[in-house]
């Protein structure tokens, strides 16, 4: 299916947003949004990906 991350197209074969992120190769330190909504990391499995949707991915940076 097609869906955007992070505000690029992609192709993706990943059922739930853990899925996607284990296909991603995102470390278990990130916050996610599906469509625009913050979903928390213990929702992650449970929360099914559908075509078209806008996920977003952001980890945390280190500076001053």
């Amino acid at each position: 299916m097609k869906i955007t991350l992070n505000g690029e197209a992609r192709a993706t074969e990943a059922s739930t947003l853990a899925k996607l992120l284990a296909e991603g190769g995102f470390g278990a330190k990130v916050a996610t949004a599906r469509n625009g909504d913050f979903v928390p990391a213990a929702l992650r499995a449970a929360t099914p990906i559908a075509e078209g949707d806008r996920i977003e991915v952001v980890a945390p940076m280190q500076g001053g």
